[in-house]
């Protein structure tokens, strides 16, 4: 073991252990004056501004502590200088995906035997439910309308209308469901209105829309 008068100098076998393990090695060495200066500029740094503590020490701040880990090494003329920097390097990966269409579901009406009335603006102002929708499947007893636009009810971006088959055919005869093409719906207690106030987007059924919904 070496005793304590004994120096760097006097192990040339360590020393050259070292320096042949130094990083810097190939380097040319740092200027004396701007190691100083760095010092200098780096202690000064770490001096918390909230001042001392109850027990009379001088409180440091977490960013004072990272710059006071910046070490200057200087040995045999070879400096070498090691900054530890504070933080995550990467940044909190964030949940993707997309947002899931909000989606309305309706029943194709039941079979009735009563008489239907005169389709008005009036009537169909009172409807629960009333957008413009474009078909997106047809299906034995499923119809799903994207919703172009909603007049009447809560906002959706698909209405899929569900019903049995045989209930499903009466709706498609009444308003001549097609795949790809537009329509104005309107619905109330759940079910598809007909008798008139659905059916394809086009003259007489725009202009009662128009009218009921202010279009």
């Amino acid at each position: 073991m070496s005793g304590p008068d004994e120096s760097f100098d006097d192990h040339p076998r360590l020393r050259d252990r070292l320096r042949a393990a130094d990083p810097a090695a190939s380097l040319a060495p740092a200027d004396p004056d701007r190691v100083a200066r760095l010092l200098e500029a780096t202690m000064s740094s770490t001096d918390d501004t909230t001042g001392p503590d109850a027990g009379g020490t001088t409180r440091r701040s977490s960013s004072g502590w990272i710059a006071a880990a910046a070490t200057v090494l200087v040995g045999g003329g070879i400096a070498f200088a090691v900054m530890t920097a504070g933080g995550d390097d990467a940044d909190t990966p964030t949940a993707g995906g997309t947002d899931a269409p909000v989606v309305t579901t309706l029943a194709a009406p039941a079979a009735q035997t009563a008489r239907c009335m005169v389709p008005n603006a009036e009537a169909l102002a009172g409807q629960e439910v009333a957008f413009l929708g474009t078909v997106e499947e047809l299906g034995d007893d499923t119809v799903l309308l994207s919703v172009d636009e909603q007049y009447a009810g809560a906002e959706a971006d698909q209405v899929r209308v569900e019903s049995p088959a045989e209930q499903m055919e009466l709706l498609v005869g009444a308003v001549d469901f097609r795949d790809g093409e537009q329509y104005l719906v309107s619905a109330t207690g759940g079910a598809v209105t007909v008798c008139g106030f659905s059916g394809p987007a086009t003259g007489e059924l725009q202009s009662l829309y128009a009218e009921a919904f202010g279009g």
